[in-house]
């Protein structure tokens, strides 16, 4: 007979998911052990394996659902801003502020992302890149309403990887609690293109 699923199974996976996170942002995926990752969820290592029988399999748990998150956050954001009756300008910002609220929550997802993704088996790695080309594209159109007289064809996608250049490695240097905060930061973004790319 199957082992029943205990009631805060989903709980438990996310507060693996959030060591695990944790541990491979700052050791790296290839030097973590399943070992280390049971003693950092205060688990035993037969415990873990119950939620996850390989470090793979965690992995990609971890990148799956966070790279969902942030497809999610596009439609979220576009949703609260037919809503709110935002025009374009402003309903890119919206999007621009839930990226950096996230990334401030789930810094060490997002390095895991940024660094590790390789890791992956490669119909694996394959989904998880369609989904950050997904968000990029995204970010892409909602740039060229915003932006119509600067966002042309020849400059929308250099002009959106300029943007993610700017929020992407935030958790390399934009710390919780610090001089700036994220919601500061993102508003510092949002000023920048406009001074930067309205029309002339």
């Amino acid at each position: 007979m199957a082992r029943p699923i205990a009631s805060d199974h989903g709980a438990k996976q996310g507060d693996i998911l959030d060591r695990a996170a944790e541990l491979f942002a700052q050791d790296g995926y290839a030097s973590a052990s399943m070992q280390g990752l049971a003693v950092a969820c205060g688990l035993s290592k037969a415990t873990l394996y119950h939620y996850y029988a390989t470090k793979d399999a965690l992995l990609f748990d971890l990148l799956d659902r966070y790279t969902q998150r942030l497809l999610a956050l596009v439609a979220e954001s576009e949703a609260a801003a037919q809503r709110k009756q935002l025009n374009d300008p402003a309903t890119l910002h919206e999007l621009i502020r839930q990226l950096l609220a996230t990334y401030e929550r789930a810094g060490p997802r997002h390095a895991v992302l940024l660094t590790d993704a390789k890791q992956l088996a490669p119909e694996q790695h394959a989904l998880i890149t369609q989904r950050q080309r997904d968000l990029v594209a995204a970010v892409t159109r909602l740039l060229t309403r915003a932006y119509p007289e600067r966002a042309t064809p020849e400059h929308a996608t250099a002009l959106t990887m300029m943007l993610f250049g700017m929020v992407n490695w935030t958790f390399t240097w934009l710390k919780p609690q610090g001089r700036m905060s994220y919601h500061a930061f993102a508003e510092l973004v949002i000023a920048t293109l406009e001074s930067g790319l309205q029309g002339s």
